[in-house]
């Protein structure tokens, strides 16, 4: 993953700093002389846009489908903080890195490599990252949030196509995937949490017949949600479902 971020940021956006080829960023006067430390103005964007990379780059990805899934999951079983956030990122970032290793894999040899031997200018490789990558996104995309963002727009002058990845701007692309994105991850988690709701409305109804009102039921229900979700290899048919949805 962090060998394609730059090229993958690339094709995203560009710098627009060319008129000014540095940007002062500090000014230092000791004495009676000055000196201003600035960065490159092309290299500006990039600095900006940093801290906000990782969320880009996963929002190109499979990620947020596998993360609200199973964040939904842990909201379903009313286990508080278990499993721990970071256990469910973790696996959500292997489960992603499997979904794009195709992807991945074609970006480093046609894109990255030939970028490292110098065949390649940054454009071109970013240009060659971005097929393998938009051909991924746009198979995940819904027709319908496609045409919200892509209305009447164009790339380069030419029409968008949604059945051409190529004539698809990364701009209206990314919104659109990630839109689609989190409606299936909705569908997919209303699958997961329906069960577990059951056990919650039977296990109160139970409690309020016996008229053990001041019971909670989570505290009840909780031990069952774990042993159905044991019982029928829950994490198996999870994986392999999310896995499958691709």
């Amino acid at each position: 993953m962090k060998r394609v971020c730059l090229l993958l940021l690339a094709a995203f956006t560009a710098p627009a700093w060319a008129a000014d080829p540095v940007v002062p960023l500090l000014a230092v006067s000791p004495g009676a002389g000055g000196q201003v430390i600035g960065v490159p103005g092309a290299s500006l964007p990039w600095l900006l846009l940093f801290p906000f990379l990782p969320a880009l780059l996963l929002a190109f990805t499979a990620f947020a489908r596998i993360a609200v899934v199973l964040f939904l999951l842990r909201q379903g079983l009313g286990g508080g903080q278990t499993p721990p956030t970071t256990v469910l990122t973790g696996l959500a970032l292997l489960l992603a890195l499997f979904v794009m290793s195709p992807a991945l894999k074609t970006i480093d040899s046609e894109a990255y490599q030939p970028y490292l031997a110098g065949t390649l200018t940054l454009d071109d490789a970013a240009a060659k990252a971005a097929g393998p990558l938009k051909t991924f996104m746009l198979r995940q995309t819904r027709a319908e949030d496609l045409a919200l963002f892509t209305e009447g727009s164009t790339e380069d002058g030419a029409t968008v196509d949604a059945r051409r990845a190529e004539t698809v701007p990364f701009a209206a692309l990314a919104p659109a995937f990630l839109t689609s994105e989190l409606r299936t991850a909705f569908q997919i988690g209303f699958m997961v949490i329906l069960p577990f709701l059951v056990i919650d409305l039977v296990v109160a109804a139970v409690l309020t017949a016996l008229g053990m009102i001041m019971l909670p039921p989570q505290l009840v229900s909780l031990p069952l949600k774990l042993l159905l979700f044991v019982a029928v290899d829950g994490w198996h048919l999870l994986v392999g479902s999310l896995l499958g949805s691709f």
